[in-house]
């Protein structure tokens, strides 16, 4: 199986992604009165929501941290 370079970045960045991103949900959820009420309820909700989106937002990122073709890229479209 032959993975592109896209793919092993994303790969690669995705738990990181996973950290910030429940890391926002928990502060959010553990700084609003309203949200604390009923943490047993949020935070597993935080939990799943955290590793639905990280891939989506690590293959946002992938291929912006091949610098050198990005650039490339956007200087030939402009």
């Amino acid at each position: 199986m032959r993975l592109t370079t896209n793919t092993r970045i994303a790969l690669l960045i995705s738990t990181m992604v996973n950290a910030v991103v429940f890391g926002i949900g928990a502060i959010t959820v553990l700084s609003v009165p309203q949200l604390y009420e009923n943490a047993k309820f949020w935070l597993p909700v935080v939990i799943v929501a955290s590793f639905a989106i990280a891939p989506f937002i690590a293959a946002y990122l992938a291929p912006r941290l091949r610098s050198r073709q990005w650039h490339r890229r956007q200087q030939l479209r402009d």
